[in-house]
């Protein structure tokens, strides 16, 4: 069963759907992904704060931040299982 979704999640990886800023965190290295990671959960941070404090109304900036800290953790976990890999070995 772990397998199959495994499949299906390389296959999602595969497909021309993906957007561009996905590809652009994909082609970080893993060290240039947690720096990502940490730079945007600081800037998410600050602009929560704001946004309590009523200085600032940005919710799609909060969103857009959400989602790419989202992509981030997903490129990284599936780094971490193998998930790229197997998507490589798929393509030759």
């Amino acid at each position: 069963m772990a397998e199959k979704k495994r499949k299906a999640v390389a296959k999602k990886v595969v497909s021309g759907g993906e957007n561009k800023r996905a590809e652009k965190f994909r082609n970080l290295s893993g060290d240039e992904l947690s720096h990502q990671l940490r730079d945007l959960t600081d800037q998410l941070f600050q602009l929560k704060f704001r946004l309590k404090m009523g200085q600032t109304e940005s919710l799609t900036k909060i969103r857009g931040l959400r989602k790419d800290i989202a992509r981030i953790r997903t490129i990284a976990r599936g780094r971490e299982v193998g998930v790229e890999a197997a998507v490589a070995g798929e393509k030759r």
